[in-house]
């Protein structure tokens, strides 16, 4: 008896062992045509039903974005901003900035007191958190381009949308019931979201719905000039907010030259200042360029600590060096040239870390959220767009305005409210990114596009606050080098290092514990306990048959949808 039962054990681990080796990789929805990947069911459907009445893929753009804001007030929004990188079919690129500015009123010690100290919560909560939002003249300004579909046939199905009520996820009910205290408290009341909401309730946004009919029928300056700004701008001022209707009336969204790069055979495109996504990714990937990275085993000691290193010294510079570009003279070309770069890695070894201590911003030769949601874009036509938008932290500023119907960024505290202190995200800040007004505050923010051949390849880009970058980084990677899949990608455990704090952030019981401890070993501090999730990335892939790869982050309710 004893004999068979070690005989059935044996073969049980046979099977089993069998079972680990022949592990079905995860692939995502593959379609012909076009695809959407965004942050809710809702949102991706919306998008392609537009790509579907022949839209290009900046109409779906516009659609995507305004569902978004309806079905995703976590981070979708009308009252944030963000930013668009894109690539036409016949392969001409260019960026969008539609970033929040700070307003008129504001000045650089604003969140001190008297001895200089920061005032906690006063950049982060409340009224004067908030910066003057950008996201409708932004679609508008996309609209004003590319648009091929009229625009009110674009936003009409976010007032359905709205009308008809969106089902709580088990996701949406779990955030809701974290932030909620936060609801009441800066609003002195209860607001649409407050109250306890259960998985599969349906909300109504009655309210927004009523604000983008009046955007629908009155366009871009009913946000700006008309009943939704003054509005607008009464609420803040009413609770201790300086933003005025001549805030409103003078933003603009602006074209900018997105940052362009080689790494190997692939051609970046990605977002440029004020958004440091597009510097730093180059900055890493120009770091790491010269080793073989196939030598190493994905996420294996070696690996995770070249990258650590890379990004050790590409956060330091963005730190010290980075800002808006209309304000600050910013040296792209310098911290991204080859030389540079390679002399900010003769220090590193892999016998050691580095500690960050030991290294400061890099000497040259003349002078962002967890909450955020992105989506990625690719029509039939061969258009692709990559879309990062933001509320900034969850719901933002918490600011609600009923009658209007949706919550305000608190983006004011992604400047350096005081140079070398942390932000929300633990990012230090220096001058170059210092208030002042109508600038437009740092972001970590990395919309991209990737070219293979000259070929689209790729769009990603994720949420993630500071581990935007390093999330979008790791999945340029782990499809290129490692040949992965876009849902296997996106699906793999990930890590980020932001040079301080000076630790490697790693999602919990994802990665080899022996691993773990060589890392320990050579002197990095591991931390798992603040690393839920690092991104929540968004992507599509070209296969070589010339057929859509989503990659939906398992993370979130993230869903693509084609056709």
């Amino acid at each position: 008896m004893k004999k068979l039962l070690l005989v059935i054990l044996l073969i049980s681990l046979f099977v089993n062992c069998k079972k680990e080796k022949t592990k079905v990789k995860p692939i995502g929805l593959i379609t012909d045509n076009g695809m959407i990947v965004s942050a809710r069911k809702e949102a991706s459907e919306i998008g392609v039903q537009i790509l579907k009445k022949g839209g290009n893929a900046f109409d779906a753009m516009i659609a995507t974005d305004l569902a978004l804001a309806v079905a995703y007030p976590f981070a979708g929004n009308i009252g944030g901003g963000g930013f668009m990188v894109y690539r036409t079919s016949n392969g001409k690129t260019g960026a969008l900035d539609y970033r929040e500015k700070a307003p008129l009123l504001a000045s650089r010690d604003m969140y001190l007191d008297d001895e200089r100290n920061v005032i906690e919560g006063k950049s982060t909560t409340g009224a004067l958190a908030v910066g003057v939002p950008g996201t409708i003249a932004g679609l508008f300004e996309v609209h004003k381009k590319f648009g091929s579909l009229p625009f009110k046939d674009l936003i009409q199905p976010a007032i359905d949308l709205a009308k008809k009520g969106v089902v709580v996820t088990q996701k949406q009910e779990k955030r809701l019931e974290k932030y909620n205290h936060f609801f009441e408290d800066v609003n002195n009341k209860k607001v649409l979201l407050s109250g306890d909401f259960n998985e599969n309730d349906t909300i109504k946004y009655i309210h927004l719905a009523k604000t983008l009919e009046r955007i629908r029928d009155n366009g871009k300056d009913e946000f700006y000039k008309g009943e939704t700004g003054q509005k607008l701008v009464n609420h803040l001022q009413e609770n201790g907010g300086i933003i005025t209707l001549e805030d409103l009336e003078k933003y603009e969204a602006k074209w900018r030259n997105p940052i362009e790069f080689d790494y190997k055979d692939l051609r970046i495109i990605s977002m440029t200042l004020p958004s440091s996504g597009g510097i730093c990714l180059a900055q890493i990937l120009k770091s790491i360029e010269p080793y073989n990275l196939k030598e190493f085993e994905h996420n294996s000691t070696k690996y995770i600590q070249l990258i650590t290193e890379a990004e050790r010294r590409a956060y330091a510079d963005r730190s010290h060096f980075l800002g808006d570009i209309d304000f600050v003279n910013v040296p792209i070309d310098s911290l991204t040239d080859s030389n540079y770069i390679n002399h900010r890695m003769s220090d590193f070894s892999f016998e050691k870390a580095t500690k960050s201590a030991d290294v400061s911003h890099g000497k040259i030769s003349g002078y962002e959220s967890n909450e955020t949601t992105h989506y990625s874009i690719i029509d039939s036509f061969g258009n692709a767009v990559s879309v990062t938008t933001t509320l900034n932290g969850a719901y933002g500023s918490k600011v609600f305005i009923e009658e209007l119907g949706f919550f305000l960024n608190n983006e004011m505290d992604d400047f350096s409210i005081k140079p070398g202190t942390p932000n929300m995200f633990g990012l230090i800040g220096a001058e170059a990114n210092a208030i002042a007004p109508e600038k437009r505050m740092l972001s970590s923010m990395t919309p991209t596009i990737v070219e293979q051949n000259g070929k689209l390849k790729m769009v990603v880009g994720s949420p993630g606050g500071s581990t935007i970058i390093t999330s979008v980084l790791q999945n340029i990677l782990n499809v290129t080098e490692f040949d992965m899949g876009m849902q296997e990608s996106v699906s793999e455990a990930r890590f980020h290092h932001q040079w301080l704090p000076d630790n490697i952030k790693m999602e919990p019981n994802a990665f080899d514990l022996k691993t773990k401890q060589q890392l320990k070993n050579l002197g990095y501090e591991i931390d798992e306990s603040t690393s839920v999730v690092i991104g929540k990335v968004d992507a599509i892939l070209v296969l070589e048959n010339g057929q859509l790869e989503g990659g939906a982050d398992p993370r979130g309710d993230d869903t693509a949808i084609g056709f």
